[in-house]
């Protein structure tokens, strides 16, 4: 699913209408899906009161489309211009079917909306839709702020956002103080970036995306797509009934320190989780013996310590050796920050002989070594998955966790191109970035992904799914999914506080086999 900004769906409207399909039909396709959805919301819309608020622009048009079909499935409709709007032709239809038509100037103290909200089952944001941060003020904000007070009082009352909750920045998420927070946000022909970066993505509430006639085609050249259920299945790796260990891959980590022991067991039982048919964890050699009494079914390559619980410098070349046998290195969670680990981390990835094919996963500590060496890219010529949260971006990239935020896309997908490397910006709506340009979003924000070891977890879903034949944008993509649904899913049934990481292993191969059914 193509992902646009707002520049990008006015070119795919303007084409569009170029093809064939002029703004007139895209209106009426986006009101009948929008009337759909609202039916759908509520199971039955007959007898249902329904408050349309339609601004004066084609978000408004959607609005009047929307209402007069469910007017025509029985609903009761109010209409409610906010501001004066042209006597168009979608207007006029709505007259024709005697739905109650009312604007805000003829309206002495909102009473007709007082009366309209007290009774509403569904207010229809259909102010504004995509474009800019604009400031709202005057009677939009009144009645506005009017709706926010009803829904305080009554939860029960839905409100639905017409492509955008009005007030946010279609591109970059900002939104005006006054903005209402959608139950639902209907979003036309393709979603929108804004609607992935914060505040926006917390007021949109549920997201749905409907088609409203654009030619797919128009849209084939456009870099940034949503991850689908549906892509995800494409791309599973196959588990034939004749495998053996290894036709699923072999996955060395390299993890875990005195601190961190857990780390590394999350990791390695994820890349389990996520498929792989052998893991072997390289830990310093005082720890290996607290993973094993954890971990049953990893194998071991116990490394040379430097001091208890943390890996020698010198131990890069028994790793170089053991990677001749496998297909995926994933390096760095847990490992610390000593002195002797970052040469270790060093060698191992700087140091890497030709020969040696495995793919490589770089994580937490692993990236933060890397990350105080200038220039570190230009010397790391191996291609990588790289997985940092929000502070590891900034210290990788040299620029402000505020500067990235601004940007998330933007930044995740430069530096993608100027490092060489996949890199996965983790957070809510992770950012899944190709060096040749293309990024993916993940539409998936769980607050219990907000503990320790999660991050552990995604990693060694990552290198599970390499080491199953997946490219690295794939591999990356595809484990950035699979990790927010197991959060998902451990969520409907636990709830997201207390929610922890250990709880994602179980899940992963639900979340597998449900896709696969």
């Amino acid at each position: 699913m193509k992902v646009v900004t707002t520049a990008e769906m006015i070119e795919l409207e303007r084409r569009s209408d170029a093809a064939g399909v002029p703004p007139s039909v895209l209106m009426e396709h986006a009101g009948l899906a929008i009337a759909r959805k609202i039916h759908s919301l509520v199971g039955n819309v007959a007898g249902c009161d329904i408050l349309v608020l339609a601004g004066p622009g084609n978000n408004g048009g959607d609005g009047l489309v929307a209402a007069r079909h469910l007017r025509d499935w029985g609903a009761r409709v109010c209409v409610y211009l906010p501001v004066k709007r042209k006597d168009d032709k979608n207007l006029q239809l709505v007259k024709e079917r005697i739905i109650r038509v009312v604007l805000a100037e003829d309206d002495k103290k909102y009473a007709d909306l007082h009366t309209a909200l007290s009774t509403a089952e569904v207010v229809v944001d259909a102010v504004f839709g995509t474009g800019k941060l604009r400031p709202i003020s005057g009677a939009i904000r009144d009645i506005l702020k009017l709706v926010r007070e009803e829904k305080q009082k009554r939860p029960s009352m839905r409100i639905v956002a017409v492509d955008f909750p009005s007030g946010v920045d279609s591109d970059s998420g900002e939104a005006d103080p006054a903005t209402l927070a959608a139950d639902m946000t209907i979003t036309l022909g393709y979603p929108k970036i804004g609607l992935f970066y914060s505040p926006g993505s917390e007021l949109t509430g549920k997201l749905e995306i409907v088609d409203i006639g654009i030619p797919t085609t128009l849209g084939k050249n456009i870099a940034t797509e949503m991850i689908t259920a549906d892509w995800i299945q494409s791309i599973l790796p196959k588990r034939p009934k004749n495998a053996h260990k290894g036709t699923f891959g072999k996955v060395l980590v390299c993890a875990g320190s005195q601190q961190y022991i857990g780390a590394a067991c999350l990791a390695c039982e994820a890349a389990m989780r996520a498929g792989a048919g052998l893991v072997t964890l390289a830990a310093a050699q005082s720890i290996q013996p607290i993973a094993a009494a954890k971990l049953t079914e990893t194998t071991y390559a116990p490394l040379h310590e430097a001091k208890p619980g943390y890996i020698c410098g010198d131990a890069a070349r028994i790793v170089h050796k053991q990677l001749a046998d496998y297909g995926v290195l994933l390096i760095g969670c847990g490992l610390s920050q000593e002195p002797s680990v970052v040469k270790f981390v060093r060698d191992v990835l700087l140091k890497m002989p030709p020969s040696i094919k495995a793919k490589v996963v770089i994580d937490a500590d692993a990236l933060n070594a890397l990350s105080q060496m200038p220039d570190w890219w230009k010397k790391l010529k191996r291609d990588a998955i790289l997985t940092p949260h929000l502070g590891e971006m900034s210290r990788l990239s040299g620029l402000s966790m505020k500067a990235i935020s601004q940007d998330r896309l933007q930044t995740a997908r430069e530096c993608a191109a100027k490092w060489n490397k996949t890199v996965i910006l983790k957070g809510a709506n992770s950012i899944i970035a190709s060096p040749d340009g293309r990024a993916k979003i993940n539409a998936a924000s769980n607050p219990g992904l907000a503990s320790a070891g999660t991050g552990d977890v995604l990693a060694g879903t990552v290198a599970g799914l390499l080491a199953q034949g997946l490219s690295y944008p794939d591999a990356a993509a595809c484990g950035a999914y699979l990790h927010g649904a197991a959060a998902d899913l451990v969520s409907a049934e636990l709830g997201d506080a207390g929610m922890i990481a250990g709880d994602l292993l179980p899940a992963l191969p639900k979340v597998i086999k449900n896709l696969k059914m």
